[in-house]
């Protein structure tokens, strides 16, 4: 791409908000990003799947037979205790399923950063013709670099679902405060793409989210609602994260290029 590319897409970037079908249309028309997008997600979803099945025999093995065979009662007092077991089981099941699952989740996010940096930093570069390639590079220390700083952003994510689990029980408005924690951290994952590749720290990109947190929210919102479906919710959030980390990518490259100063700029018409 020529110079006068790369300008003509800077100038549009200056500051203004990238709606998510812009963003989708931009990712479905470069086909070598799309394919590196397709593989994230197959990516994705076998190392979740493994993920997975490891946690849930780890889990297994600690309960050894215990759930495997009913108790033996007679009468009243032996099928309580049937009934208990049963319910005990069904309780278990479903909660370290789900357990499992956004651990496993958690951990395929943390081992394919790598390939999501590559995956904003190659928006970027097509976006803007090459011409202001992100620093670091492709390189070894990079993917090491970019799996410890997925690894901090895991650890945060822990930490926010043990703060969520405790702002779920205020009063009348502990619901809305537990989608707002989701809202923004769903865009400091995101924000972490792009601005990895810069080698920002996680200090610089919390900031930057609290500072354009109009902008943090919008990119938030979508990926903390559908976080928040019970059981499908990994399956969705696999298969629509490259575009949101596409999305992401484009509007942090907004923000840069506008030099808004937490200021937001107007809609793309």
């Amino acid at each position: 791409m020529n110079r006068e590319h790369t300008t003509t897409s800077a100038h549009r970037l200056h500051g203004t908000w990238v709606p998510l079908f812009s963003s989708l249309g931009f990712l479905v028309r470069h086909l070598k990003l799309l394919a590196l997008a397709l593989l994230l997600v197959l990516l994705t979803g076998l190392l979740t799947w493994l993920g997975y099945l490891g946690a849930i025999d780890f889990i297994n093995s600690l309960t050894g037979h215990f759930f495997q065979q009913p108790p033996v009662g007679e009468g009243i007092w032996g099928w309580l205790q049937t009934w208990g077991w049963l319910a005990l089981k069904f309780v278990f099941v479903l909660v370290t399923r789900v357990v499992a699952f956004y651990l496993a989740f958690l951990l395929a996010y943390c081992l394919t950063t790598p390939g999501y940096v590559l995956l904003s930093n190659a928006t970027e570069k097509i976006y803007l013709g090459g011409a202001f390639p992100a620093e670091g590079g492709f390189t070894l220390a990079g993917v090491i670099t970019d799996l410890v700083e997925g690894i901090k952003i895991g650890i945060v994510g822990i930490l926010v679902t043990v703060v969520a689990l405790f702002a779920n029980f205020i009063p009348v408005i502990g619901q809305g405060v537990v989608f707002l924690i989701y809202t923004f951290y769903s865009a400091l994952m995101f924000v972490d793409y792009p601005a990895s590749s810069l080698r920002w720290s996680l200090g610089r990109k919390i900031r930057w989210v609290i500072r354009h947190r109009n902008r943090s929210f919008r990119l938030g919102f979508l990926p903390a609602l559908v976080s928040m479906i019970p059981l499908v919710n990994i399956f969705f959030m696999a298969l629509l994260f490259p575009l949101f980390t596409v999305h992401t990518t484009l509007n942090f490259m907004s923000v840069e290029a506008g030099g808004t100063g937490g200021q937001e700029g107007q809609p793309r018409p």
